[in-house]
């Protein structure tokens, strides 16, 4: 395989050029065939094919040794059949990112992979720590006060909670870290983080008019390819009932972006959680889709969305102790592989999110779509 050099500019770091095709998808899927089950590689309309399982960078402590942990897994697993890689500007006070963005280049020096064989996702929303945490909440207050509203990235009255917010200005400062934290010019796929939190301070109608300026926002940015697609990342929004505060409706959603650029939109994706223990993005009519209740998963399938499931494992607590009948529906070698056969068997669900820190557990969870796990 031909390898891709990063571009570099004198004085910082490299930038990547590039972003996910369908023809780089395509061969990096038939590289890994052989390996998977049939169905490990999804086909997507506008990022691809994309694997069933993707690696997740949440969790961890701000330390040099989970940066490198973080970026040893990473590139272990673009190595090994992994080709989503999921990070938000604020995981671990902005150093997942920076994590991943050292495992995809030295990924691509190596010529383990090329940039366009690989889907990229991040997040924005939430004011980014940078690199250690403050140590008590009156020091993260003068943190925000200092570098964000001082500054005039992010006004008083757009900031919620102490510390989210979908303001244009914001957002367009988000997506820059994200993409300079990355070292990509093009991110794949950019989510805006848990929109459902402005739903605690404000009204509904003021939030859907928070999302449609954030949406008109990312529109720019797909248009002048610093993001291929974006989407909605949610916890509630969108698995809670119609009538709860924070319920955020797909088809609302769905016809801002139509709105903004017609046909063309970019509004692509969504990311919820799905686990054994939470699932009710499947099992509860939380949407309304051509005046007929849905489910998440069946509404965003009616409107072609991408559906990315997060916490499959439920930040680790799937991985042990499961009813011994789980097994008899969703075979494999270990509760973890059970769990995240589980999600990756629902039909919708493209990609099921898994954080892995070690190469270990790369193998370990890959398992679950490897020809040679027992079923």
């Amino acid at each position: 395989m031909a390898r891709k050099t990063p571009k570099k500019t004198e004085g910082i770091a490299a930038i990547v050029d590039g972003q996910a095709t369908r023809a780089g998808t395509a061969r990096y899927r038939d590289r890994f065939s052989a390996e998977f089950v049939a169905d490990h590689f999804r086909d997507t309309s506008f990022t691809g094919y994309m694997s069933s399982i993707g690696i997740g960078t949440y969790l961890g402590d701000t330390t040099d040794e989970d940066d490198a942990s973080y970026t040893t897994a990473i590139q272990h697993a673009v190595g090994s059949g992994i080709n989503v890689i999921d990070t938000a500007l604020n995981y671990r006070a902005q150093r997942s990112e920076r994590s991943v963005g050292a495992a995809i280049r030295r990924a691509i020096e190596a010529g383990v992979i090329q940039r366009d064989e690989i889907v990229v996702c991040s997040k924005a929303g939430y004011v980014p720590l940078d690199g250690t945490p403050p140590a008590t909440r009156e020091e993260y207050r003068e943190y925000v006060e200092r570098e964000f509203l001082e500054k005039e990235i992010v006004l008083r009255e757009e900031l919620v909670g102490g510390g989210h917010s979908l303001a244009p200005r914001f957002l367009r400062y988000c997506l820059a870290k994200s993409r300079q934290n990355l070292g990509l010019r093009t991110i794949d796929t950019y989510y805006l983080h848990n929109p459902e939190q402005q739903a605690r301070s404000v009204e509904r109608e003021t939030l859907y008019s928070r999302i449609e300026a954030a949406f008109g926002v990312l529109e720019e940015a797909a248009e002048r390819g610093e993001i291929g697609i974006y989407g909605c990342a949610t916890w509630n929004g969108l698995r809670t009932p119609r009538d709860s505060a924070e319920h955020i409706s797909l088809h609302r959603l769905n016809a801002i972006a139509h709105g903004i650029a017609g046909d063309s939109h970019h509004f692509r994706a969504i990311q919820l959680p799905i686990n054994l223990a939470m699932p009710e993005a499947i099992r509860q009519h939380t949407q309304t889709i051509d005046g007929n209740q849905a489910s998440a998963i069946e509404a965003a399938q009616a409107l072609n969305l991408t559906v990315v499931a997060s916490a499959t494992l439920l930040q680790a607590t799937l991985v042990k102790g499961l009813p011994p009948e789980i097994g008899q529906h969703y075979p494999g070698a270990s509760d973890a592989q059970r769990a995240i056969q589980f999600v990756r068997s629902i039909p919708g669900v493209t990609t099921a999110l898994v954080g892995m820190r070690r190469e270990a557990h790369v193998d370990e969870d890959l398992g679950a779509a490897r020809v040679s796990t027992p079923r």
